[in-house]
């Protein structure tokens, strides 16, 4: 089975019709290492799933690049705001390491939830599961130190250190390369 359409049926049943419908409709790129799936100032139309490799969100601020999430395996991505409204975004998205990509069209996915109730309320899935993400990433930026942030970012992602330079994680993090330096020196 399509590692994307399995990752949608462990949220909900859909049809034989409906799953034909969206594997008709997916599409497969290989991305390589610093590859870019969305640019600021561009309007996204595209939501992937990662079957293998990572990719980062991030935005510039006075210069610097800010890193804003982490997507893995087995992760749905896209520049959300911008896709749901179709206005320029504000973030990039882009590959950390050689990829491989499924993806959907904005007006295709629409379609098929006016045409399969199932695949829109799968939809409707994924966009809480992406506001559950999205809601811890704002308690920890907010309400832990910084040391709690990286053992929340080891628990949800142990292997992150070994995948994604230390730079994008301190950044993520809301620290400087230094103190994540020193935070890692620690026994956890």
């Amino acid at each position: 089975m399509n590692p994307f359409i399995a990752y949608l049926k462990q949220y909900y049943h859909i049809s034989v019709e409906a799953q034909q419908a969206l594997e008709e409709e997916i599409s497969f790129q290989q991305f390589e290492k610093d590859e870019f799936l969305h640019k600021e100032g561009m309007v996204c139309r595209k939501l992937y799933f990662i079957e293998q490799g990572s990719v980062r969100g991030f935005h510039y601020n006075d210069g610097r690049e800010v890193t804003n999430w982490f997507g893995l395996e087995s992760n749905l991505v896209t520049s959300f705001h911008s896709f749901i409204d179709q206005q320029p975004g504000y973030e990039y998205i882009q590959t950390m390491e050689d990829s491989l990509i499924w993806s959907i069209g904005r007006e295709t996915l629409y379609a098929l939830y006016d045409q399969f109730p199932a695949i829109e309320r799968l939809g409707r899935i994924t966009c809480e599961q992406y506001y559950i993400r999205l809601e811890d990433r704002y308690v920890n930026a907010h309400f832990k130190t910084a040391t709690e942030r990286y053992q929340n970012l080891l628990q949800i992602h142990p292997q992150i250190t070994q995948r994604v330079p230390l730079g994008f994680i301190a950044s993520y993090l809301g620290i400087s390369q230094e103190t994540l330096s020193r935070i890692r020196s620690k026994p956890i």
